[in-house]
Formats: structure tokens, sequence, C-alpha cells
């Protein structure tokens, strides 16, 4: 992410080539109307559960891995329910999430469906359409459909001529550090799990990649954002890519045995910690030229994430900063709210900008508008887990709350979607956001259920440090 100064790119935004006509479909598809985001409000205001909550957000990733049967053993898992307008998407980070939180359930059934995942990537790595180095791309398709201008997509995650059917119809197509920094992460923990040396393979592969391609010498240093879908580099450093590579280049090195990927780990935490800012006792978002800071806007991501990756004392006040300055409390009766009447839903936002968005305005052309207080039900994970790890006095309740917070929305929010055209479990993953929110980066989320968010809550649930 980068902040004001400069393009509106994320990580989970579009990074590929022909980014307008990419942003002004994806725009038109995420538009949600306000019935049909109160869909569930038929639903009992207290429904009786099935299984325990992370059995359900278990079984929710797995419906997402099998959400097209006919086309192959091969496949990874689609990132937001049909509803999102996304189709078949299968976004890289998405799905590292997945494996980590998969065998964070600690099962026989967990650890197949992870290493089936894991074996996906790595085929995307052999097969990529046009690089043979390493790399992967932003998102997959893995399943068939027909495109917003009618041009059809029939192939599964394989396509007919045996490449990785990498996401064209959106922009998919760039490579963002910290999408290859999930994988790698995903892999190593797969290498460790299961000893197979195909997963260290892979996940070496991917941080040297990481070395070649985001190394910068500019003055504030760390890697770069990475490539766009025509190869060309991205200028942006990223608080949050730098984060992810202090973890990954740190299992590494404990994967390997090799001093170098220390060197490099410490090349990326010294570039995170000079986004440190005593005062406020928060972390800033990065740079766009790499001698700026960029002061505005800030995420959340930013604070939690650096404390699961350094576990630094001098640092954890950016818990205590994220859980002030973002907090939210959804309820039916906020502008713009999406929630249904009588229900409401704590947890945090995405950033300081999504606390200060023009409700009157939609957040992109063919958007809704946003609600100040919608809750990012990824971000809530984030707090909860990084609570867990630091153990001060009150974390743990807090964290229990923001997860019970989470549970509740799995139960309630985003009934009669589908993944596949196939009804999804009712009371099973969680939405990316309890209302549509707007990141202050260019883009939204909105009340579909989605992988990361479920897996995000997985990891919290059991304590999990992916970093």
């Amino acid at each position: 992410m980068t902040g004001s100064q400069g393009p509106a790119i994320s990580r989970r935004a579009l990074i590929g080539t022909g980014l307008g006509a990419g942003v002004a479909v994806l725009a038109a598809a995420n538009a949600v109307p306000a019935h049909a985001a109160r869909s569930d409000a038929r639903h009992p205001a207290h429904p009786a559960p099935a299984a325990p909550a992370p059995h359900r957000a278990a079984a929710f990733l797995a419906a997402a891995m099998d959400a097209y049967p006919d086309h192959g053993p091969l496949r990874l898992a689609q990132s937001y329910t049909d509803q999102a307008g996304l189709f078949s998407t299968a976004f890289t980070y998405d799905n590292a999430l997945t494996i980590l939180a998969l065998l964070a359930t600690r099962t026989e059934r967990g650890r197949a469906r992870a290493i089936a995942l894991g074996d996906a990537l790595l085929f995307a790595q052999a097969h990529d359409p046009a690089h043979d180095d390493g790399r992967l791309r932003q998102a997959y398709n893995v399943g068939p459909y027909t495109f917003y201008d009618g041009t059809p997509q029939p192939d599964g995650f394989v396509r007919a001529d045996g490449t990785a059917n990498v996401g064209t119809q959106f922009g998919f197509t760039g490579t963002a550090v910290g999408d290859m920094a999930w994988a790698g992460l995903a892999l190593t923990a797969l290498a460790r799990r299961t000893g197979a040396r195909r997963f260290r393979t892979g996940a070496v592969r991917i941080g040297e990649w990481i070395d070649r391609t985001g190394r910068t010498d500019e003055p504030l240093g760390g890697y770069k954002f990475g490539v766009d879908g025509a190869n060309r580099p991205l200028p942006f450093t990223s608080t949050e890519h730098n984060t992810d590579l202090v973890g990954l280049f740190g299992q590494l090195a404990r994967l390997t045995g090799a001093r170098v990927w220390r060197e490099r780990q410490a090349r990326a935490e010294a570039f995170v910690k000079k986004m440190w800012e005593p005062a406020g006792g928060f972390f800033y978002t990065g740079t766009d030229d790499g001698v700026t800071i960029n002061r505005s806007p800030i995420p959340e991501d930013t604070q939690t994430w650096t404390h699961l990756a350094l576990r630094s004392r001098t640092h954890a006040r950016s818990l205590d900063w994220a859980a002030a300055e973002l907090a939210v409390l959804d309820r039916a009766d906020r502008p713009n709210s999406t929630v249904p009447a009588g229900q409401s839903y704590e947890g945090v936002t995405f950033s300081s900008a999504s606390l200060v968005a023009d409700e009157d305005r939609p957040i992109a052309d063919g958007q809704p508008r946003p609600d100040r207080n919608g809750v990012w039900f990824e971000g809530t994970a984030h707090l909860a887990l990084a609570l867990r790890v630091r153990r001060a006095p009150g974390d743990e309740a807090r964290a229990r709350r923001l997860l019970a917070s989470a549970e509740r929305a799995q139960d309630r929010l985003g009934g009669a979607q589908t993944f596949g055209g196939r009804a999804v479990g009712e009371r099973s993953g969680i939405v990316s956001a309890s209302s549509p929110i707007d990141t202050g980066f260019g883009f939204g989320y909105y009340p579909y259920r989605h992988t990361g968010a479920t897996a995000w809550y997985l990891l919290a649930e059991t304590r999990s440090n992916p970093l």
C-alpha cells in the first residue's frame, strides 16, 4: 500500500496492465444493493449453530476449494462468493492464508487440503504462461464463466494448453512482493509439516525472486512493491510488504540454514522500523519514491502485522493505536450500514481514511456509498491474534470480544451466497466487511463471504502466528 501522494495501488488492488478498464469493470461488479446485503435479515436473531464456529469456518474454506469439481483435482480456492462479481478469481494471498489456516486446524483433513493447495501454487510457479523465474501472479481463474463483455472463460485452474490460468480478465496479472511473501510463508509451513523438499524449493524460489526484483538502494531501503502485468517495476515501497518479508526471510533462514536470509531479513526490518512514529505509537504505510514517508492514510495491518513479525516491546504500542484509533461499531441505524435491524458488530476498519470517507458519494463508480463504521473482519482478526500474541493485561479479553463479533458475523451475515453457482453452507464463512467500507486506497470491502477473512479468523482462534 502507498500513501495519498501517489497512485492508489494496494496488494489487494489491481496491479496488472489495463488498470482503467479493470477498475471500471470491478466497480460495476462490486455494487451492493442494500436489499441484497440485508438478505439474511429473515434468519433468526439467535440461530443455533450446527457445529462450533471454527469447524464451520474450515468447512467454508473447503467449499471454496471444491467449487468446480468437474475441472480436476489440481485447484485453488475461489476467494469470494459469486455475489462479489469476481467470478472464479482465486487470489494468491487468500490461498496462502487458506493453507496456513487449514494447517492451523491440526487435522488430517486440513493438512491434506493444505498440501493440495500448496501443490497448486507450485504448479502455477512452474507453468506460468510467460515466465519461468519463480514468480506467482496476483490471481488465477479456477472455473469457467462468461465475462461482463460476453467473452467466455472456459477453463479451470489449468488451461487447455497446460499453463496456469492467470486472471487476465480483471488485470490480476502483476506480481506483488507481499503476495509472494505470503505464498512463501505458506510453502515454508508445508515444508516444516510434511518434510517434502518440493515445498522448500518453491519457497526458496519465491525468496530469490523477491530479492532480485525488489531490493532497492534508495535512501529508505527495503524491498519495493513488485511488477505490473507488463513486468514493469512498481516504484512504491510498502511497510506491509517489508513486514511480510521479515517473516518470510526469517522462516527461510530457519528452514535452509543459509545466512543470506538473515541479511535480507535485516534489510526488510530496517525499512519497517524507519516507518515508526514514536510520538503517535504507530507505523506509517510506506513511501512512493524511496525518499519521502507517506503520512496518510494510516492502515490497520501495518500496526498488527508488525507486532506479529517483530515481537518488539518498543513497538507494541501500535496495537493500542489500532484498537483505539480504528475502532468501529456498525449498527443498522448508521448511515449506509447494511447490517440487519437489531444487530451490531464491533471491530476495526481498514485505515484512518475509512473513518472520514464521504458517506454521500460512492466508493467508486457503480459502487455503493461507504459506512464509516463498517467492520473489516480480516483486520479485526489481525488485531485479535496480535493481542493474543502480546498477552498484556486485558489483551485476551479484548481479543475474545473481537472474535465473538466475527463469529456473530459468520452466523448472521452473508446468507444465500454461492460458489460456482452452488449454495454455500449457511453460517459458514465470514464476510470481508459488515457493510461497504472505503479503504482510502482506491478500493472497498463489502459484505461477501471471503476466504481471507475466514482464514484470519481461524489463525486468531487457534493462536497461530504465521509471521
